[in-house]
């Protein structure tokens, strides 16, 4: 594990297990993010929270146990107090950070990547993401400095806790339905599989579920952007009478809809329809939403009476944003959907239940409900792969120079009647396109004029 490189990136820790994670560095990140969450508790008057404990979780691979446990090893090591609450979607340990006032949480997971992937996703104090510029660099260098210590004392253990019951109670704040529902659940054999039962059974939603399985791998990659992973629940619903399919990627912080069509719905058009929803509770608030969504966001926003912030692509973003603009919700192309009333994080069971909510609210079909969002024709992301990617985009801005441009994340030209933004990848010699227009023919010319300079697009 010497070339930390690879395995830490721009929001997380991620690698093939065995060759780029093993429980040799679990036990490192533990003790790093340890040291590093305790600097940050200065001042901090630990006797009247839990402020020196740290909550683990971990997800359903078959490396995640043994990866857990050298993570709390490290971690009781470094000095701090433990608490283990076992299997579970990425979500909840955001919840269980907030709900016991612990310094900070650790993921053990490897989200939508393929099975033989691990890693760990670091959160700091009320859960807000421990990022490159906000401690990932930190804890790397600890890594690259220290040695595996003996084991910690045999009486010095993890706490070991059961929070469902809570946590159920918190997302069912947002579920309020006014009538039975029947929905298609594609879990993607990952932590949904584990969160759906334990939340909405005993509620009046019949859920049919799709891959629920935990620990034998995956029936389809778990990353519902591709559509080829939605063709199950796409099909389950069409056969079937449902309101509605879900599909949830690996540690269940992300999904994807399809209507009752089994048609997909994206990212953005759930945002404008929730804003609507969440500005009519909560009159005049902000709303975010990433820079690639839809022109439908900002409209919809401003038309309900809320204020509109466009930020830049990332959680660490996105969630800085909604809690310097106090806002009431926010959404990103990715799937990830924020709640001012859930710690400003992102939550696939609570934008699951809202969704419910609002459809159960209405006799119209989601369909139908979305129609009227879906106004402009959008591209979606097209990757290109371009070694020099500063330069691309400086050539880019030149050459559309008579549109309205900013750098918010990339460079984002806009006209009247369509714009487009790209931006680079953390890690990867790609750019990242997404261009709407007015209708399906200004696209196709206009994506044609991009690639022209952008070259032929590519699978990451």
């Amino acid at each position: 594990m010497d070339d930390l490189s690879k395995v830490f990136k721009a929001y997380d820790i991620r690698g093939i297990y065995g060759s780029e994670i093993d429980e040799d560095l679990a036990w490192k990140i533990g003790f790093a993010s340890g040291q590093f969450l305790r600097s940050l508790l200065q001042g901090y008057d630990r006797g009247q929270t839990n402020a020196n404990r740290l909550v683990v979780g971990r997800d359903m691979r078959p490396h995640s146990p043994s990866l857990a446990d050298n993570l709390i090893e490290g971690i009781l090591s470094s000095g701090l107090s433990c608490v283990d609450i076992g299997l579970c979607d990425t979500p909840m340990i955001y919840f269980a950070v907030n709900h016991l006032g612990a310094c900070g949480g650790i993921q053990v997971t490897a989200s939508h990547n393929p099975i033989e992937y691990n890693g760990f996703k670091i959160s700091g104090q009320k859960a807000r993401p421990i990022g490159e510029d906000t401690g990932l660099k930190e804890i790397r260098h600890i890594v690259s400095t220290i040695r595996r210590m003996p084991a910690v004392e045999k009486d010095k253990k993890a706490e070991q806790m059961d929070l469902w019951s809570e946590y159920r109670k918190h997302v069912m704040q947002f579920l309020k339905l006014a009538r039975p529902l029947k929905v298609a659940v594609d879990a993607s054999n990952g932590m949904a599989g584990k969160m759906m039962p334990e939340i909405f059974d005993a509620t009046d939603l019949e859920i049919t579920p799709l891959n629920y399985e935990l620990g034998s791998g995956f029936a389809h990659p778990p990353n519902p952007l591709v559509d080829a992973n939605l063709e199950e629940v796409r099909s389950a619903v069409r056969k079937g009478k449902f309101d509605f399919g879900i599909c949830f990627d690996g540690d269940a912080d992300r999904c994807m809809f399809v209507d009752e069509n089994g048609e997909i719905v994206r990212c953005d058009i759930i945002t404008a329809m929730l804003a609507r929803h969440f500005l009519k509770l909560y009159p005049a608030s902000t709303v975010v939403y990433d820079l690639r969504s839809s022109r439908v966001v900002a409209e919809e926003i401003s038309a309900a009476g809320g204020t509109p912030r466009r930020e830049r692509v990332g959680h660490a973003f996105m969630k800085k944003a909604m809690a310097d603009a106090h806002a009431i919700f926010g959404g990103e192309l990715s799937g990830h959907f924020y709640f001012r009333d859930n710690y400003n994080a992102d939550s696939g069971a609570i934008i699951f239940a809202t969704v419910a909510s609002i459809v159960s609210s209405r006799e119209t079909p989601f369909s139908e409900l979305v129609a009227p969002l879906k106004r402009y024709a959008p591209s979606g992301e097209i990757n290109f792969r371009i070694e020099d990617k500063t330069g691309k985009m400086k050539e880019l801005a030149e050459k559309f120079a008579d549109g309205k441009i900013d750098h918010l994340d990339g460079v984002t030209v806009q006209y009247d009647d369509w714009w487009f933004n790209v931006r680079p990848s953390n890690t990867e010699p790609f750019l990242r396109l997404n261009l709407e227009a007015k209708d399906k023919a200004m696209l196709k010319d206009k994506l044609a004029e991009i690639q022209n300079l952008l070259g032929e697009p590519v699978e990451e």
